[in-house]
């Protein structure tokens, strides 16, 4: 039961990792975006 416990924190944290690395690229592509856009201005 103990590894149970240990195994769902370790998921956990990795789906949590993984959201905040998505949701940076998310931004960084948008601010690419925003800076392609002033140059075509």
């Amino acid at each position: 039961m103990k590894r149970l416990n240990v195994l769902l924190a370790f998921i956990a944290m990795l789906t949590l990792a993984a959201c905040n690395t998505v949701q940076g690229v998310g931004k960084d592509i948008q601010a690419g975006g925003k800076a392609v856009e002033k140059v075509a201005k």
